[in-house]
């Protein structure tokens, strides 16, 4: 599924591994409500705080002039944006159209030529090999069958070509957002965790199959908000679709305790003293060449 790249989730529902069932699961309901999920709120709101986090890891591909790009699962545009500045073609697709529309629109004022359009990570509508470089940042994670994902990454990716992805860990502050609001909201069980694709051996085994070389780096990235953390958790409540799914589901006293135990959580990690937030997001670059 194409759900946003460049995805600040520290307040999404997490999923767990997923488990063994004799009914096979109901993808198109599970991509339905995925779908629904992302496109509640104003994620371009949150996108602005990754801004600078995702451009640092476009910095690190080979991108130029005459260079083809996909981004799966782009969302508002962080990535795509600053791929364009280097003059490569670039083409991004996402499963919500508003965050399409959003990116859109960044490129118009711009003034960058970009192909956006409505897409599934699991069923890239691109002829095999039609790319130099694939990537996604904090959004391809998010589909429900790893396999597929894996395997579309590969497939629309040029032979020698790079496939480029930013995962958040299942150890760093997003991976433990996930467990914290897991306790809460317990997440659908069909589904593998999205941060397993932060952990290396994971990654490197889905991806493992098509890709001669494949180098793993973990890295970290500020996120700053002008504001105290209390004040984060309600900027997600307001605008971040995830997260408001996740308090629609619990009666008033769960989502007091959640918000609590969010608020307490951003503050145990706030690196800042003047009455702002800094938490470090820990994430897993995954660099892969396509055999």
């Amino acid at each position: 599924m194409g759900v946003s790249s460049s995805r600040l989730t520290p307040l999404c529902s997490a999923y767990p591994m997923a488990l063994m069932h004799p009914t096979p699961i109901d993808i198109a309901a599970i991509k339905a409500r995925m779908r629904d999920t992302w496109m509640a709120g104003d994620f371009g709101v949150i996108a602005r705080f990754a801004e600078k986090l995702v451009e640092e890891f476009v910095e690190r591909l080979p991108l130029k002039a005459g260079v083809s790009v996909l981004d799966v699962a782009c969302g508002t545009g962080n990535g795509v944006i600053p791929a364009a500045r280097t003059g490569a073609t670039v083409t991004g697709v996402d499963i919500a159209p508003n965050l399409v529309e959003q990116a859109r629109t960044r490129a118009a004022q711009e003034g960058l030529t970009i192909d956006l359009r409505e897409g599934d990570a699991e069923q890239l509508a691109f002829p095999d090999g039609s790319f130099d470089v694939v990537m996604s940042t904090f959004g391809a994670m998010f589909a429900p069958r790893p396999d597929k994902t894996a395997g579309e990454l590969l497939r629309v990716c040029k032979p020698g070509g790079l496939i480029a992805m930013a995962n958040w860990t299942p150890t760093g502050f997003v991976g433990q957002t996930f467990k914290l609001n897991a306790r809460h909201v317990p997440p659908p069980p069909d589904i593998p965790a999205p941060v397993l694709w932060g952990e290396e051996e994971v990654a490197r085994q889905r991806l493992g199959g098509g890709a001669k070389k494949i180098t793993c780096t973990r890295r970290i990235g500020d996120t700053k908000f002008p504001f105290p953390p209390i004040e984060v958790v309600q900027l997600f409540r307001n605008y971040f679709g995830p997260t408001q799914v996740a308090f629609s589901k619990l009666d008033t006293a769960g989502q007091a305790a959640l918000a609590t135990d969010l608020e307490n959580l951003w503050k145990q990690h706030n690196r800042a003293t003047d009455g702002t937030t800094s938490v470090p997001f820990e994430y897993l670059e995954v660099h892969a060449i396509r055999d």
